[in-house]
């Protein structure tokens, strides 16, 4: 095998608040050869998601944080430049876990081939991948919208919430989005043909919510958390429905920060009957997963939905990239191209 110049990017130092540059790490390494029966990958795009956030705290969650000098974890777009696997032949393009990384070796476990004749083949991390399938799941077997009710969905310009509102509406809602500035807001509307959509940097944001709500929430689904939550939470109708994805306001703070919204939110659970229902997209991914393919895919190929992609050149540029997402200064499915001829 040719030497390959693989790079990597490692958790320096565990985040105080908002992550910094010093908090990663480049470093150039060396890969090692292929077992047999194993497989060398070229990563072609890395996906840049919010979950990561938690990854790099020291805390019990779903997962194992990631360790300090070890890589950051991430799912990747690769191309397979060996093969010593059956199931896998020299160019296939798969979806693996290979983390923040130009290069990686697998025995194949949990890989998934990718078909670039079903659509562009970053909509394998974006639309097609985990934020989709996210947004399928949650709304559909946790929201469970019907016709005429309203459908509320924070970061509503982003991946999950983008197709969350399109979703809604072909299932006959009404779709509202939160978004973060005009532009983004007339992205909503436009574009994606949310029935209204409102500014959470408004001054009067509560108040614009509630006007563009004046019989109540039926669904909220949750990917923000802290502010916007407290103006969603009046609004919300006896027996709604909330699917809790994300909690991306809060990822950076101490527990401690901000108002204690707890009593009134249970209070809430209790007098109004709300639903609220955490999930991890893998829960239901097994015996969804084909239906939110087939479902999906097709939207995009009549293009019935649509999608947006932001995308950063250069794995020594994942960092800011990461950290601008985290402020809000995306617009679209965060990527990182890791080779100049994709």
């Amino acid at each position: 095998m040719t030497e390959i110049k693989a790079r990597q990017i490692v958790l320096a130092s565990r985040p105080k608040g908002e992550p910094k540059p010093t908090d990663f790490r480049l470093e150039a390494f060396s890969l090692p050869p292929c077992s047999p029966g194993g497989l060398l990958l070229r990563c072609l795009y890395l996906s840049l998601d919010p979950y990561m956030r938690g990854r790099m705290d020291d805390r019990k969650s779903y997962a194992s944080p990631v360790a300090i000098g070890a890589v950051m974890s991430g799912e990747t777009i690769s191309e397979v430049l060996e093969s010593g696997h059956p199931a896998y032949a020299v160019g296939d393009i798969v979806l693996a876990r290979t983390g923040w990384t130009t290069h990686a070796t697998s025995d194949g476990t949990g890989l998934r081939k990718v078909d670039p004749a079903l659509a562009p083949i970053t909509t394998a991390l974006g639309v097609l991948g985990m934020p989709g399938f996210t947004a399928y799941a949650g709304l559909n077997l946790i929201g469970k919208p019907k016709p005429g009710q309203t459908v509320v969905v924070a970061a509503a310009s982003g991946p999950v919430g983008s197709l969350v509102g399109q979703l809604a509406r072909r299932a006959g809602a009404r779709a509202v989005g939160i978004a973060g500035g005009a532009d983004k807001c007339r992205y909503v509307l436009e574009k994606l043909k949310f029935d209204a959509a409102v500014d959470h940097r408004a001054p009067n944001f509560a108040e614009q919510l509630q006007d563009v709500c004046p019989d109540g929430i039926d669904v909220y689904f949750e990917n923000v958390g802290g502010a916007v939550w407290q103006a969603v939470l009046p609004l919300l109708k006896p027996f709604a429905r909330v699917p809790v994805c994300g909690l991306i306001a809060q990822y950076s703070s101490s527990p401690t920060d901000g108002p204690d919204l707890l009593p009134a939110t249970m209070r809430a659970i209790l007098t109004k009957s709300l639903t609220l229902r955490g999930f991890i997209y893998y829960e239901f991914a097994e015996e969804h997963y084909p239906a939110f393919l087939k479902t999906v895919s097709k939207g995009l190929s009549d293009r019935s939905i649509v999608y947006r992609e932001d995308i950063t050149d250069g794995l020594e540029n994942a960092p800011a990239a990461f950290i601008g997402m985290l402020r809000g200064e995306n617009f679209g499915k965060v990527l990182v191209r890791l080779v100049s001829e994709v």
